[in-house]
């Protein structure tokens, strides 16, 4: 028994000091998505806000992530279904995909393709702005209360639920 616990140490030891070595991997070489950055005249950096949902569009070939002030945020993730209040700021960055070279069957954002934002002005009312392009400038904007627009849309999503 005391042989076999002795033995048994050994090994773990021996797998440590391996699995310790201070060599790198060069098949496993860690760099920034330089693709994936935010490269333009925008009025603020989505990346800033808080994660509200995000979905993948498989016919584009794209993915999109909604982020959200703390006003928005707080609004979507409630079980009402109200209109958000004056003061949130809503914004959806899309890009393109591309396979993951570190994970199997993964999809890791391309470039950018547009970034949109939605600021609720007043009740029932909205500002709308979209940038695209390389680097992003604006090609769109406008004001309005249609919920049939792309504004009005965005502001019909909801939060994604989390465990």
């Amino acid at each position: 028994m005391r042989v076999a616990n002795v033995f048994l140490l050994g090994v773990v030891v021996a797998v440590g000091v391996v699995g310790c070595s201070d060599k790198t991997n060069p098949r496993v070489a860690t760099k920034l998505n330089q693709d994936a950055m935010l490269v333009g005249d925008l009025p603020a950096n989505p990346l800033q806000g808080r994660v509200i949902t995000s979905w993948i569009d498989k016919r584009n070939a794209t993915m999109s992530t909604m982020f959200g002030n703390d006003v928005a945020v707080q609004n979507a993730r409630t079980k009402a279904v109200v209109p958000y209040p004056v003061g949130a700021v809503l914004s959806v960055v899309t890009w393109g995909q591309q396979e993951d070279a570190r994970w199997f069957g993964g999809n890791i954002p391309k470039g950018v393709k547009a970034v949109e934002f939605v600021t609720v002005t007043a009740p029932g009312a909205y500002s709308y702005e979209r940038f695209e392009g390389l680097p992003l400038k604006k090609v769109a904007s406008g004001e309005g209360g249609d919920p049939a627009d792309r504004a009005g849309y965005l502001m019909s999503v909801r939060a994604a639920v989390m465990p």
